[in-house]
Formats: C-alpha cells, sequence, structure tokens
C-alpha cells in the first residue's frame, strides 16, 4: 500500500471526527532544480501563483474529493509549519495538537491514525446521556 493510500484510508476512515486539508507547498524537486530520478512529475520551480495552482491540480486529480490549497509565494504555511517536504499535522481548536516528523523519511501514518483512534476513544468516553425522570 503506498503512503497516499494509506492516508486516504485514514481520512476516509475518521471523516467523521476530522477534516482534511491538503496545502500544496513549494515543489521539493522542481524539473528546473534538485530534480529527483523517481519524480511522477515534471514540474518546474514555481514562478507565480498561477504555477503553483496549476500543480496542485495535479495533485487535486491523484486525490479527488479532497481539499487541496496553496501557499503563498512567499511560503509563509511551509515557513510558519515547517512541512518541507510534506508533514503531517492536527489542529484542533486553532492549536497544532500532532505534529508528524518531516518527510518522507520521518512520514508516520500509523501515528496520525493512533493520535485519531485515541481522540475517538475520548469523545466516546466524554458522551453523557442525560436521563430525566
Amino acid at each position: 500500500m503506498t503512503r497516499l493510500s494509506a492516508f486516504q484510508r485514514v481520512v476516509d476512515q475518521y471523516a467523521d471526527i476530522a477534516d482534511c486539508l491538503l496545502v500544496y507547498i513549494e515543489e521539493a524537486h522542481p524539473s528546473d532544480g534538485w530534480v529527483s530520478s523517481d519524480a511522477p512529475y515534471q514540474i518546474p520551480k514555481h514562478r507565480c501563483i498561477e504555477d503553483r495552482l496549476k500543480a496542485a491540480q495535479l495533485m487535486n486529480a491523484k486525490i479527488p474529493g479532497r481539499e487541496v490549497v496553496v501557499d503563498t509565494m512567499d511560503n509563509s504555511s511551509n515557513a510558519a509549519y515547517g512541512a518541507y517536504f510534506e508533514r503531517l499535522y492536527i489542529v484542533k481548536d486553532e492549536k497544532v495538537v500532532y505534529q508528524g516528523r518531516r518527510g518522507p523519511e520521518g512520514y508516520r501514518i500509523s501515528e496520525l491514525r493512533n493520535w485519531l483512534e485515541q481522540y475517538r476513544n475520548e469523545l466516546e468516553c466524554s458522551r453523557t446521556v442525560v436521563v430525566h425522570v
């Protein structure tokens, strides 16, 4: 199972308690820069926001039904979250409550799944039923 399909499974499994947002940041291996021999696409370095939007459309096509947004050209999201190359986060009540390690080496879907499962259990335990007699 690829990382992408594992990620999609977790997103689907926990859709009742968590929303998913993908943020497309600057290209890690641009075709006119540090090229990766196993890159599935040839995407040049983004020169303007339209370039980034076009590249994000490839991600959107590969992961249908997921909300994809793009970082600004000054890479403010990438800088704020230290996401380069890829990273998993859980944000709850405007606070980061889970920060995965940097990918691709530190990318652990199992950690994300474990956090979400624990959160689901906490939600189920906190449900209180009041019965008036």
